[in-house]
């Protein structure tokens, strides 16, 4: 996850561009598709989880693995990476990513076995860190001050359209070609992003000045951002306790085929996506209690789908629902860390927003890692629900205290 907003001196947008053209710069497209090909690289495991075991021999939690060892990657990759690349011309890094992203992904394509499959999915993970924390400077870069927003915005859509269309579309490949047919498409996709970004992102970028380490301790150790951190860890990983193991849920237990899968991924994509539209909007005034709602929500959606999933209808209207909350509380936190680190620790606010890129890939990690004891436990795949409404729960808990916090 995503989405790290860093201020840009209006001089430096200036400088890259033209005031006087119309319209957003071609640069900027190639942002996009970088971050298209790196969104769909991220989730459309979770389609291919059953296919990959089968293939590899492994069980369904072993694959699951390579849902916790990527945000595992990511987590390191947004704050600590960043911080150690910050000397680095903004579009050399850039190009450097690129490349480290299209090499995961050949590595994860001839993978002779799991363990290099895992190491190719950590140094993935590794670019996608690096990648979106950065993303975000350099699409600001490339327009003057009153399109920051729109620009950002348009290369963070980038990541929902590969929620909606890339990780189904890979998912279908991946079964009907094999599973290592889908990261040879996504590797493509990286050359396509890293030829369109030689190509077409200027040099002049200005690099960003490092956060001091005395900087990163005062946002690491502030009680009202550990809240958050610990809400968006919590809430993001109760989804993710479901989430991984969706698509051995809906075959084993709702009982549908491998080709249905695909198309619930579809439709699981469009709701994330009107889920984190919807999401931004009602949160802008109040983050805080509509996060306290969305949470409850959630959890009871999560607890409904536990018995829901055993009927086909009923279970795909409970899973929409559940998809369109989940990812809907995204917004929301990254204001909320915002808004907080604005209030309590002015000057912080960028390297708050990357920690809390790392605390959703926490959050990913231990869900994923969680609901991968819960499977191969007696429990089972049908128990998932309700261990992940279990999460959003502690998230409601986190979330109360902290309104208490903040109304003292």
């Amino acid at each position: 996850m995503n989405t790290v907003t860093k201020s840009i001196p209006a001089t430096e947008s200036q400088a890259v561009y033209d005031q006087k053209k119309k319209g957003l710069p071609a640069a900027l497209w190639a942002l996009t598709i970088s971050a298209f090909g790196i969104g769909t690289t991220e989730f459309v495991i979770v389609g291919l989880l059953p296919t990959v075991a089968t293939d590899l021999s492994i069980t369904i939690p072993s694959a699951g693995l390579l849902v916790s060892l990527y945000a595992i990657g990511v987590a390191i990759g947004a704050p600590i990476l960043t911080a150690l690349t910050s000397g680095i011309p903004r579009k050399r890094l850039l190009i450097g990513i690129m490349i480290l992203f299209i090499v995961g992904n050949a590595l994860a394509s001839f993978a002779p076995g799991f363990y290099t499959l895992v190491i190719a999915r950590i140094v993935t993970g590794f670019a996608h860190g690096v990648f979106f924390s950065i993303g975000s400077t350099i699409a600001a870069a490339l327009v003057p001050v009153e399109k920051r927003a729109s620009a950002i915005s348009i290369m963070f859509a980038g990541l929902t359209v590969a929620i909606v269309t890339g990780v189904p579309l890979g998912t279908f490949i991946g079964q009907h070609f094999g599973w290592r047919a889908t990261f040879i498409g996504v590797a493509l996709l990286g050359i396509v992003g890293l030829i369109s970004s030689m190509i077409l992102v200027p040099s002049n970028l200005k690099n960003e000045k490092a956060a001091s380490l005395k900087t990163q301790l005062k946002v690491v150790t502030n009680k009202r951002l550990l809240l958050v951190y610990l809400m968006t860890a919590l809430g993001y990983g109760g989804t993710f306790v479901v989430f991984t193991y969706l698509s051995p849920i809906l075959q084993e237990i709702t009982g549908l085929t491998q080709s249905m899968v695909s198309l619930i991924l579809l439709l699981y994509g469009i709701a994330i996506a009107i889920g984190n539209l919807v999401g931004g909007k009602v949160a802008n005034k109040n983050p805080l209690k509509v996060l306290l709602w969305m949470f409850a929500l959630e959890a009871i959606v999560l607890l409904i789908f536990t018995f829901s999933v055993h009927n086909t209808i009923f279970g795909l209207i409970t899973l929409f629902i559940m998809g369109a909350l989940s990812f809907a509380t995204v917004p929301g936190l990254q204001l909320l860390v915002v808004q907080t680190a604005e209030k309590h620790l002015p000057g912080t606010e960028d390297v708050a927003s990357a920690f809390n890129i790392a605390a959703f890939n926490i959050g990913i990690a231990i869900g994923a890692y969680i609901g991968g004891l819960i499977v191969s436990s007696s429990l089972g795949l049908g128990a998932t629900p309700w261990v992940g409404a279990i999460f959003v729960l502690l998230a409601i808990l986190v979330t109360l205290y902290s309104s208490r916090i903040s109304r003292k």
